[in-house]
């Protein structure tokens, strides 16, 4: 089967306006009056960002959702996404696997109300490689931004934390006798899309490289300090199972892909009272102050020194 086959078989089903079918080297979108692009873009590789052997659905899912949770920080609602996939020989990515692989970025785009535009396929002599650039919209000045922050905020996330970092060390071997909700949270993330928090949050973004690191993002863009409380922290009963053992895996490990945002005390009932609304839990667990860097206080409120900060690519 050729390339041109390949695309055919399994991506143009998924194309939508502006695609041109996947026929041509381009595409075209058009940006509703009143509002603005939203891009981002995120790589997947094997062996770095899933395994050989997960699911081809899974890993579909997991590429696009990573890019939905950065379009969910900002505010923006998915329209389209770019699809690169570079393919290694002799494997076990045949027909079977890239028809599930594609059932899987089907299944995504009808609950998140996107469709494919364009990308690139080729060969690789490395292992599989996956990009996609998602593209989004949202009102003219109204991007959410990492620099809002202010002392006097709190600090607050969605979700629950850790466990799909637990997921990753059962996947590997190395916990065992877990829950087997921590390996879906580890392969699937749930996006935040949907939220409106312009006029609400002074700064966000999500959490893919580990809560403490991605709290110095906003630290260091915003010129504060962020103190956060270790018995505030929202963490599933499966991950408090492995608390003790596991404490800095749980506490600086990445793709929990929740969002992390700084809110003024006014806003705190809005921000509460709108995540209920849209079925998305919410808890404080810090705050802001003058100063800078991050701070993690256990339950006797002593700062809990770490090894590292977070997941690092360099």
């Amino acid at each position: 089967m050729g390339e041109f086959d390949f695309i055919a078989r399994h991506f143009r089903p998924l194309a939508g306006k502006g695609a041109m079918e996947l026929r041509n080297d381009g595409a075209t979108m058009s940006v509703p009056v009143g509002e603005e692009l939203v891009l981002s873009s995120d790589t997947m590789i094997e062996g770095l960002h899933f395994l050989p052997d997960d699911p081809a659905r899974s890993i579909a899912q997991k590429l696009l959702r990573c890019n939905l949770s950065d379009l969910a920080a900002m505010g923006s609602r998915p329209c389209h996404y770019m699809l690169n996939v570079s393919v290694p020989a002799d494997r076990h990515y045949d027909e079977r696997w890239f028809t599930e692989f594609a059932e899987g970025l089907e299944a995504d785009q009808k609950q998140f109300g996107m469709t494919l535009l364009g990308g690139d396929t080729t060969g690789s002599p490395f292992p599989l490689m996956l990009n996609v650039t998602i593209l989004g919209t949202v009102r003219r000045g109204e991007a959410l931004r990492r620099n809002g922050s202010q002392p006097g905020d709190g600090v607050w996330v969605t979700g629950s934390l850790g466990r799909a970092a637990l997921g990753l060390q059962v996947r590997l071997g190395k916990l065992r006798h877990a829950d087997t909700s921590l390996v879906e949270a580890y392969r699937v993330p749930t996006p935040r899309v949907g939220l409106s928090l312009y006029g609400i949050v002074s700064a966000a973004m999500d959490i893919s490289d580990g809560l403490v690191q991605d709290c110095g993002h906003i630290a260091e863009e915003s010129g504060i300090a962020i103190t956060l409380f270790e018995e505030l922290l929202p963490f599933s009963e499966a991950v408090r199972a492995h608390l003790t053992e596991y404490r800095e895996t749980i506490l600086l490990g990445g793709d929990d892909y929740e969002l992390l945002m700084t809110c003024p005390a006014d806003q705190e009932e809005v921000l509460q009272k709108h995540c209920e609304t849209h079925g998305v839990p919410v808890t404080k667990v810090g705050t802001v102050t003058e100063g800078q860097g991050v701070t993690v206080l256990d339950k006797h409120h002593r700062p809990i020194c770490f090894s590292r900060t977070g997941w690092q690519h360099f």
